[in-house]
């Protein structure tokens, strides 16, 4: 089973035996058993944890560098340069560490840039945006470990085609512009629907990658991966609220 997330499919999954991944660990004990783990430990829950902690930080940091410059223009180095990185990050056959590095701070850049935009318009939006995507995460995170919420075939093409038909939308409407009134504030709670549930494919891909026992760098490509997710989750958010409170 290959990922539905395009930066974790390919080059770091192709190493992965179709066997296990077709199989949800249901004891992850085994793996950090010492008696078990190859001499090269592979890649743990734990090391996706520290590396997406660290990308988060950098993050932070250059987007409170971009929140205090104030400066649009930083907003289209960060776009730009973070989808360049983004697309070389997602095909690069081997991981990159000081590149997926690099893709936080380029988010840093333009989150901090973006979001002062927002608050300027709409006083304490950005706080209330943090929390709901912290809780949208949380949410999904106990609801996929409760088992309430499966990866399935039928899950993942469904999650698909709504990613496909969304990029078209967003295509569309970068020349006809997005819809107002009732009709946008539903296309908003659609979109953070839809980043929402990409957060349980990235779930189920870490911890399928685990149980493949992976090589430790690929602990990067995971954490990257999270990332890419939980900053659309955040955009789509932010915008959601505006809708709520106003037109944009």
């Amino acid at each position: 089973m290959r990922s539905s997330n395009p930066v974790l499919s390919g080059r770091g999954f192709a190493r992965i035996n179709p066997d296990v991944l077709n199989d949800r660990p249901n004891n992850l004990r085994d793996i950090k058993n010492p008696d078990t783990r190859p001499s090269v430990a592979p890649m743990s829950i734990e090391d996706v944890v520290l590396k997406s902690a660290m990308l988060f930080g950098v993050l932070a940091l250059v987007g409170a560098f971009a929140w205090n410059a104030n400066n649009p223009f930083l907003a289209m180095v960060g776009l730009f340069g973070g989808l360049i990185l983004a697309l070389v990050n997602s095909f690069s056959k081997k991981v990159r560490p000081p590149l997926v590095i690099a893709y936080a701070a380029a988010q840093g850049l333009a989150l901090g840039s973006i979001s002062r935009i927002y608050e300027t318009a709409y006083d304490g939006i950005v706080t209330q945006a943090i929390i709901a995507t912290g809780c949208a995460f949380g949410g999904v995170l106990l609801a996929y470990r409760s088992g309430r919420i499966r990866v399935t075939p039928k899950f993942t093409r469904v999650m698909m085609g709504g990613l496909i038909g969304y990029l078209v939308f967003t295509v569309v409407t970068l020349f006809t512009g997005r819809p107002s009134g009732g009709l946008g504030l539903l296309i908003s709670v659609a979109a953070v629907g839809l980043a929402s549930m990409f957060i349980v494919m990235d779930l189920d891909q870490i911890e399928k990658g685990v149980a493949a026992r992976l090589p430790h760098e690929e602990s990067w490509r995971m954490a990257f991966g999270l990332m890419v997710t939980l900053v659309w989750l955040y955009l789509e958010i932010l915008r959601l609220i505006s809708v709520l409170r106003g037109d944009e």
